[in-house]
């Protein structure tokens, strides 16, 4: 495994918290790619690899902090709802538990596959408690690259979550998804099956 993979500081927890309170898009171009059931999606073009980024932020109303991120954690049951998932597991690697996901994408076009680990806390930040979940890429010797599928190498998540104060739930996710420019419409996709799947999860609790 790379040096301090999966080694997430405090600081990095904090950062998450800070931006969920006060999100952060001036400075730079981010643009609004979509707005749907109350979720707003963001991408910023990093003008030197022709690659994007993305931030999402919203509320899923009746949807409680605690389920969303348990929900987020299931790799199991996002292989239900998930369409785009060909394979999807964790194993344990040097102490850390890494995720292994392949994505499919359709003919003529390569699957993409990512290896991860992440790291889910919860914080007492101002007051409120959040929800924050950080993954990054990582190399291991048990994930060898596979034939006929690309490998993102640099991959960053974090995802912050808190009570919107009533039944539902705030959050803020940033992506770097570091492939070619066309996967943008992938990211989008994920997202938007990802908060659509958890609003219906809580109207049957």
């Amino acid at each position: 495994m790379d040096p301090g993979a999966g080694a997430f500081s405090e600081e990095q927890f904090r950062e998450a918290c800070a931006e969920l309170q006060r999100p952060a898009l001036s400075g730079a171009a981010w643009e609004l790619l979509v707005e749907t059931q109350g979720i707003s999606v963001y991408r910023l073009l990093d003008q030197q690899t022709g690659l994007y980024a993305y931030k999402v932020f919203g509320v899923l109303e009746d949807c409680l902090p605690d389920l969303l991120a348990d929900v987020y954690m299931d790799l199991a049951y996002r292989k239900q709802w998930d369409q785009y998932v060909k394979e999807l597991y964790e194993k344990e690697c040097s102490g850390e538990t890494v995720v292994y996901w392949q994505v499919k994408y359709p003919f003529p076009m390569s699957n993409r596959d990512y290896v991860y680990v992440r790291q889910r806390q919860e914080l007492d930040f101002e007051g409120q408690k959040v929800h924050v979940i950080l993954a990054q890429s990582t190399s291991e010797p048990q994930f060898p690259e596979k034939s006929g599928v690309i490998r993102v190498k640099h991959y960053k998540q974090r995802l912050a979550i808190q009570s919107d104060g009533k039944k539902g739930s705030k959050g803020h996710g940033l992506d770097h998804w570091q492939v070619i420019n066309w996967q943008d419409h992938g990211v989008e996709g994920h997202v938007l099956i990802f908060s659509c799947e958890n609003s219906k999860i809580t109207t049957h609790c």
